[in-house]
Formats: structure tokens, C-alpha cells, sequence
């Protein structure tokens, strides 16, 4: 029997489509770990349930109720059919003490959640959809872009931008083909080449002050 089954015989629970494993506000004691299926993550904002993230085999949420205690601050269903594993703080702790390795991959992910989360604070600073799509996109080459002989390409799925940036699927696909025809990018399916990304600063720079000043 390899480890995964052995941690599943002693911690794992299997949990049917549509089971919602905790609310925001609640007070937990667990936390999870997706050895298959699908978890959305949602939380409420201004009377509206947005979905933050859909997470996959391998990841993690509900740590922060063991670490520090507080209430949820989200809320968690299964998305498609899942095994988990649920951890409690007692399990939690010994599996820190025991495994380094964990520890790291814990910070290591947390630290990735902090730094989207500010991606995603400061995003929402922009007033207009029109900024936040283009910001959006320099922010995607700026942490996870590939460099190309001309230019940078990265990986930019539009349905996930309502759930990302607030801004519906036919302006975002509106303002692509205007950054296409104007030469900036070029589209392959889910991915994006961005030929000159201090262009597309200037553009953005631009449609900032015509939000702000009508127009120029």
C-alpha cells in the first residue's frame, strides 16, 4: 500500500458534489488536503457569493483556522466529486514537527496566496474594467510570462477574469481584439504573446487618464 493510501485509510473522508464543508464566519478545527476532485472556494461580497478559486488534487485550504484560530473567511464546496483528507490541529502539528518538507511547501504556498492577493487588492484599485483587463495582463507577464524572441507570452484563460478582476467575459474579449488589431498581442486560444510590454504601460497609463479626465 503506497503513502497516499495509508493517509487516506487513517485521514481520509470522500465527500459527494455539492457538500458545502464550511461557511465564512464559522469557527473550524480542520483543515483539508485534495488527493482528487474539485474545490470551489467562495466568499461574500456586497450580497454576492464569488467564487476566489477552484482548487485541484494536491492543494490545500482551511489551514488558517488551525494556524491562527479565527473564523473562516470563506467558504468551501466541492466542486466535483473529492477525496480529502481532514486534518486536525493535533495531526497538523505532529505532521509539521515530523516533516520539514511540508513546512516549507506550506510557506512556500502561503506566501503565493499573499502575493496574489495583493495582485488582486491593487487590480481593484483601477476604477475602470478597461485598466483592470490591461493591468491584469501585465501582471500575468510579469510573474509568470515566458520570454520569447519577440515579446512575452503567457497563459490568460477569459472565463476565469469575472472571478479574478470583476469585469464580464465580452468586455475582456472586447479589449482584446482592440489590443490585437492595435499590434500590442496576439491571441492563440488561452494564451496571450505580448510583443512590447512598456506599450502596453503607456496604453494603460492612457486609459487611466482618460477615466479620470473624460475624454483626452
Amino acid at each position: 500500500m503506497g503513502a497516499e493510501e495509508t493517509l487516506f485509510q487513517r485521514f481520509g473522508k470522500e465527500f459527494p458534489k455539492g457538500t458545502e464543508l464550511f461557511r465564512e464566519g464559522e469557527i473550524g478545527k480542520e483543515m483539508f488536503v485534495i488527493q482528487s476532485g474539485k474545490i470551489a472556494i467562495s466568499k461574500r461580497v456586497r450580497d454576492v457569493e464569488k467564487v476566489l478559486a477552484v482548487l485541484g488534487p494536491g492543494e490545500f485550504f482551511g489551514e488558517m483556522a488551525i494556524i491562527s484560530n479565527k473564523p473562516r473567511n470563506a467558504s468551501a464546496v466541492v466542486h466535483d466529486d473529492a477525496k480529502l483528507l481532514v486534518i486536525d490541529p493535533k495531526t497538523f502539528e505532529a505532521m509539521i514537527r515530523g516533516n520539514a518538507e511540508i513546512a516549507v511547501r506550506m510557506i512556500k504556498k502561503l506566501a503565493e496566496r499573499l502575493s496574489e492577493a495583493d495582485a488582486q487588492i491593487e487590480n481593484l484599485l483601477h476604477g475602470d474594467p478597461a485598466s483592470r483587463i490591461v493591468h491584469q495582463i501585465l501582471q500575468a507577464c510579469q510573474t509568470r510570462g515566458r520570454p520569447l524572441e519577440e515579446g512575452v507570452e503567457v497563459d490568460f484563460a477569459v472565463r476565469e477574469m469575472p472571478r479574478q478582476i470583476g469585469v464580464g467575459e465580452p468586455a475582456v474579449r472586447s479589449m482584446l481584439e482592440r489590443l490585437e488589431r492595435a499590434g500590442l498581442i496576439e491571441r492563440s486560444g488561452d494564451r496571450l504573446t505580448v510583443y512590447d510590454t512598456a506599450r502596453l504601460h503607456d496604453f494603460l497609463n492612457y486609459l487611466e487618464m482618460k477615466w479620470k479626465f473624460g475624454d483626452l
